[in-house]
């Protein structure tokens, strides 16, 4: 499936995928919240279901869908929720090369670490000023499963969203920018002696942050709560409360460095052509 389309109101959305319906064109909406819709194509032409979609936008409200809705007769729900039907091999395929890239090479790393020798697997891996293929490469380490998997999910869940609405060159440019930052200041400020993917999902944060502030209009990339809880924990990181050692310098220049990538890049153009 491919997400087209965000909206506001379910109730209306309900309305144009059932006119789809009556075009050859199959959606399906799913909510997080059950407030904010996603309208995924399932099978269709896709620049047709974009028409439609524009069509939809300029008068929701019109008779046809409505009436689309008592054509079709559809007796379920007016949308699903994303848990009821993960689907999560099939979502993870769908997702573009950058995404998966990262996600099967840092389990590719953590699994050698785990089963081979972890010294020497960092020792070729770990930061260092003369193997430039090392300035970036922290990002794909990680020393515990609970590292692994935390980092892994929110680079799934930004970097997902941050490719549909703004391309995967926005990505790409945000993962280098920031893990090269992050990198080279975690290095500078404490030692080489760190991992993980960490700066970067704090770049992919502030990125979304900043991007939600220039765009009110649209929905947020990430949700306020989010962003509190990702900046106590960055902060409580540097109090060493919880007696964990964190890559805090990494965590703090992810975050700029992925609120300055955002504040430069072009949005309106690409935003009003994933809308």
């Amino acid at each position: 499936m491919k997400l087209i389309a965000h909206y506001h109101n379910a109730r209306l959305a309900q309305g144009a995928v059932d006119y789809f319906k009556t075009q050859e064109v199959y959606c399906v909406l799913q909510s997080h919240d059950g407030q904010q819709v996603e309208v995924w194509l399932e099978r269709g032409d896709e620049a047709l279901a974009m028409r439609l979609w524009q069509t939809f936008l300029e008068q929701p409200e019109a008779e046809l869908y409505q009436a689309a809705s008592w054509q079709t007769g559809s007796t379920q729900g007016l949308f699903s929720y994303q848990g009821q039907n993960l689907n999560l091999v099939k979502r993870f395929l769908g997702l573009n090369g950058l995404l998966q890239g990262v996600f099967g090479v840092s389990i590719i790393i953590f699994v050698a670490m785990l089963f081979g020798d972890a010294n020497d697997i960092f020792s070729a891996l770990r930061f260092s000023l003369d193997k430039p293929w090392t300035w970036i490469a922290p990002t794909l380490i990680h020393f515990s499963a609970i590292h692994l998997i935390f980092n892994l999910s929110w680079w799934l869940h930004l970097g997902a969203q941050i490719s549909e609405k703004l391309g995967l060159w926005a990505l790409v440019c945000i993962y280098f920018v920031t893990g090269l930052t992050s990198n080279f200041m975690q290095f500078l400020f404490v030692d080489a002696n760190f991992g993980g993917l960490s700066g970067v999902v704090y770049g992919l944060l502030g990125f979304c942050w900043v991007i939600g502030h220039r765009n009110p209009a649209r929905a947020a990339l990430v949700s306020k709560p989010v962003i509190g809880f990702m900046l106590l924990w960055m902060l409580f990181g540097f109090t060493d409360m919880f007696f964990i050692n964190m890559a805090n310098w990494a965590h703090l220049f992810g975050l700029l460095s992925g609120m300055l990538v955002a504040v430069f890049w072009p949005i309106n153009r690409q935003l009003k052509e994933n809308s």
